[in-house]
């Protein structure tokens, strides 16, 4: 039986599984190296991490999380390959990841993209090769694909790289994250209540649960660019204004974007607040995920 109550033991059971199970489905040394080193270079793993949460928080630490381990771990290789592209010289140009080089000023552009094609492709694999319930399988993998594609993150990113230079208003912006950043981290919830055969009405307060997590995660990332370090960050500061990209500090200044980010976290907490009277989690299963909004 796994029950785990740090984020720290759920971010190790992650990385270990991460690191077995890669090499395992992938046969090409090159590409092997290059979708490990990305993988593998560190990370929060939130997506995960919430997702494992809410399962077992739900399941009052009664149920074995090592069954839900694959599924859950597949939006972290999606995650994974949107930074690798992301930080390709046609996107954001950037030279540091998670403290380290990005995958391109490693392993040229090339390999990069296809190392972040191999991370996307395998992460439908995973959503169907578990020993989840067929359904389960089914309903992760369309909500993944809705989540990740054009009417999500890749929709997010394309209003991102299309509107620099532009000020975006407060409700564009955040439609902006709310796809980039959001979609995925709302997934995450979502993935709790499909695994846990939750009913719709529990599903929509974990979504708006993740949703104001993600919105929470986007202003403390725009915030952190302005008043956090690169050691602290792992990549290189103050991109956002070089690039002219549309930000919370931008539209609120530093002072008005803290402000901000309580009022969304205060939000988040009601939805806890919410979930705990209509299932088995307490509010305080999440008091530290909510933590690492650490000014």
């Amino acid at each position: 039986m796994v029950h785990l109550k740090s984020v720290e033991a759920l971010q190790n059971l992650v990385n270990d599984f991460l690191k077995k199970e890669i090499k395992a489905d992938t046969d090409q040394a090159l590409l092997l190296d290059a979708m490990q080193y990305s993988v593998n270079a560190g990370g929060k793993r939130l997506r995960p991490a919430l997702t494992l949460r809410m399962i077992d928080a739900f399941n009052q630490g009664q149920q074995d999380l090592g069954m839900y381990l694959k599924a859950v771990c597949a939006v972290e290789l999606l995650h994974t390959y949107s930074l690798i592209h992301d930080d390709l010289p046609a996107m954001d140009n950037d030279d540091l990841r998670r403290g380290l080089p990005t995958n391109h000023k490693k392993y040229g552009d090339a390999v990069a993209i296809l190392a972040g094609d191999g991370l996307l492709t395998l992460a439908f694999q995973w959503l169907v090769d578990n020993d989840l319930d067929n359904q389960i399988a089914r309903s992760l993998t369309m909500q993944l694909a809705k989540s990740a594609g054009p009417a999500g993150m890749v929709a997010g990113q394309v209003i991102d790289v299309s509107n620099e230079g532009k000020h975006l208003s407060y409700t564009e912006v955040q439609n902006l994250h709310a796809k980039k950043t959001g979609a995925l981290i709302e997934y995450a919830m979502q993935a709790a209540g499909i695994m846990v055969n939750a009913n719709q009405e529990v599903i929509k307060v974990m979504t708006s649960f993740g949703g104001h997590y993600g919105l929470a995660f986007q202003i403390y990332d725009d915030l952190m660019d302005q008043i956090g370090t690169t050691a602290r960050m792992g990549k290189l500061i103050h991109k956002d204004d070089l690039e002219a990209k549309n930000t919370y500090p931008g539209l609120f200044g530093v002072e008005g974007t803290k402000q901000k980010l309580s009022e969304v976290l205060s939000l988040a907490r009601k939805d806890l607040t919410k979930l705990a009277k209509i299932t088995p989690i307490k509010v305080t299963d999440f008091d530290d995920l909510l933590a690492y909004f650490k000014i």
